[in-house]
């Protein structure tokens, strides 16, 4: 592991284990449910985060691993609507499972990752390029900036249900 990739990957792995925490306790039948208009629900959150980690692959130029779950764009990507559970959302299980074997896969391409590709160009157009430059700020946010923003939701989340702190 490169000086760079020991920045990112125990971040990374902390993010997470902080994700499996948060979620560990969460009943699945209340997974799901928006007690409060406007705060997503663990499934869209824990959803949402697993779309990223396939696209991380790519920008590393291992497209090859890339599991997508089909249909999840149209439930998961930014700017859908999280909506009270009425059918549409998977399972917790399989969200969950979902996002951390993805999460996990990113982890250990990126342990892997050369200086010279994280200092790459970053490949994607527009906004992103402009606040992610390289691949290694890419990769820096999809698995310790993103997922602890959104992270945050689920632990509002906890709270607005009455749920404990997790840790």
């Amino acid at each position: 592991m490169n000086t760079t990739t020991s920045s990112i990957v125990p971040p990374g792995r902390q993010a997470l284990s902080y994700a499996e925490l948060l979620v560990k306790e969460i009943d699945p039948a209340k997974f799901a449910h928006m007690p409060v208009a406007g705060l997503n629900h663990p499934a869209f959150t824990i959803g949402h985060l697993a779309m990223y980690p396939d696209r991380a692959l790519g920008i590393l130029g291992r497209q090859d691993l890339a599991r997508p779950k089909a249909g999840w764009d149209a439930l998961f990507l930014a700017g859908c609507p999280c909506v009270e559970q009425d059918g549409r959302y998977p399972p917790k299980e399989e969200i969950v499972a979902h996002f951390v074997e993805r999460t996990g896969a990113v982890l250990a391409v990126a342990s892997e990752a050369t200086e010279a590709q994280l200092a790459a160009p970053n490949p994607l157009e527009g906004r992103m390029r402009e606040l992610f430059p390289t691949v290694g700020a890419v990769l820096a946010f999809v698995l310790i900036g993103h997922p602890m923003m959104h992270l945050g939701q689920v632990s509002a989340w906890r709270r607005v249900i009455g749920m404990p702190p997790a840790m």
